[in-house]
């Protein structure tokens, strides 16, 4: 096999699997690990992928990448609103405690799920530091909404700083909903912004229980700071199964993995 025929292979693996590892590669192609990684170099030097430790992921995953909640809003709709479902098995009607919601579009999806609860019975109390949840929840029968201030952070509407974290430290949710742009084996939970990380890391904290909620595109993926190790989520809900060093890892770390 030609290194350019090898090369368009390994493009397309990147594009259907997301990362790919070098040693995987090498025995695939039945090549040594020094050739994969001179295809990887080329690859990235293309502006195809971009490498990471021990392999390559698309080159749009870059650490620093965010797309804004407008922009996130649309995709994989169906996904997220199946994930939502899937993880509100954590809070049947007959609950009585108090869930805490993160800012994300696939936390508005629990959110949106949960603006639909049946009237009249217990009231769950709901705690956000989000401004799109707020407004989806604001007024609904049955819940009793508290929103954590702070400054606005435009592109996520979530509200950050040192004000919001003080104000999550106070707190002791029975169950938190965590969205993360990123997951994956050695680097955790990740997101691009440092202020965004700062508030997750303090509901984990604060959390009795925590279900981190993601569709596959944000397995193996990590962004530029990790707020939470694989051993923090109690329960992963997501549309796909994750395989791999991932899930070895995720079992490893005793966390409980729904499948929406």
């Amino acid at each position: 096999m030609y290194a350019t025929e090898r090369q368009e292979l390994i493009e397309h693996l990147v594009t259907a699997e997301r990362r790919v590892a070098v040693v995987d590669l090498a025995r695939r192609f039945g090549v040594t690990t020094e050739t994969v990684r001179r295809d990887l170099d080329q690859l990235e030097s293309a502006g195809v992928i971009r490498r990471v430790h021990g392999g390559a992921v698309a080159h749009t995953r870059a650490s620093t990448t965010e797309p804004s909640l407008a922009e996130r809003t649309g995709r994989a709709s169906d996904a997220k609103r199946a994930i939502a479902r899937r993880a509100l098995d954590a809070v049947p009607l007959d609950f009585d405690g108090s869930v805490y919601i993160d800012a994300g579009t696939t936390t508005a999806a629990i959110a949106e799920e949960l603006s639909r609860r049946p009237a009249g019975i217990r009231p769950l109390e709901v705690v956000t530091h989000s401004m799109t949840v707020a407004h989806l929840l604001a007024g609904v029968p049955g819940l009793n909404l508290t929103a954590i201030g702070g400054r606005v952070r435009g592109l996520t509407a979530a509200a950050v700083g040192a004000q919001t974290v003080d104000a999550i430290s106070h707190l002791r949710p029975d169950v938190a909903f965590i969205g993360t742009n990123g997951l994956s084996a050695e680097f955790g939970l990740s997101t691009p912004d440092t202020d965004e990380a700062a508030v997750k890391r303090a509901i984990l904290s604060a959390a009795r229980r925590t279900l981190v909620v993601a569709d596959a595109d944000k397995f193996d993926a990590e962004l530029l700071v990790s707020f939470g190790g694989l051993d923090t989520i109690d329960v992963l809900v997501s549309d796909a199964a994750p395989r791999g060093a991932l899930a070895d890892a995720l079992s490893v770390a005793d966390a409980e993995v729904w499948t929406a």
